[in-house]
């Protein structure tokens, strides 16, 4: 059973920085896409960053520069998030799938969620 378990949220300020973590245990597909979406009240989740198991990633515009996603050999996932504005203010997800990564498929593409973890930026 694959459980994904996310970490690292908090309040800061405009201009600062967090790192989220997610946790991924029972999550062994060699074929994969591991992402990063957010989601504020009354808006549609939004992918933020995803990357495959080629370790190819692909950013939303709206972070670029200012983000980086990365994971390790244990298929744990990090979402270094720098220069934070109000705008990223969110619930943070972990979202992890069997295939690979499509540029354009949204939340239909993964299998396995996070239960979120929330992050404030205060202007």
């Amino acid at each position: 059973q694959v459980q994904l378990v996310e970490s690292g949220g908090g309040s800061v300020q405009a201009g600062g920085s967090l790192r989220l973590s997610c946790v991924a245990s029972g999550y062994s597909y060699s074929r994969h896409c591991m992402a990063w979406f957010r989601q504020t009240p009354g808006k549609e989740r939004e992918e933020v960053a995803s990357i495959d198991s080629d370790g190819a990633t692909v950013y939303a515009d709206s972070v670029k520069g200012r983000f980086t996603i990365a994971k390790d050999n244990s298929k744990n996932l990090y979402l270094q998030m720098n220069s934070l504005k109000p705008e990223d203010t969110a619930m943070y997800y972990c979202a992890a799938s069997h295939r690979y990564c499509q540029v354009g498929a949204g939340q239909d593409l993964y299998n396995y969620w996070g239960q979120g973890t929330q992050v404030t930026v205060s202007s």
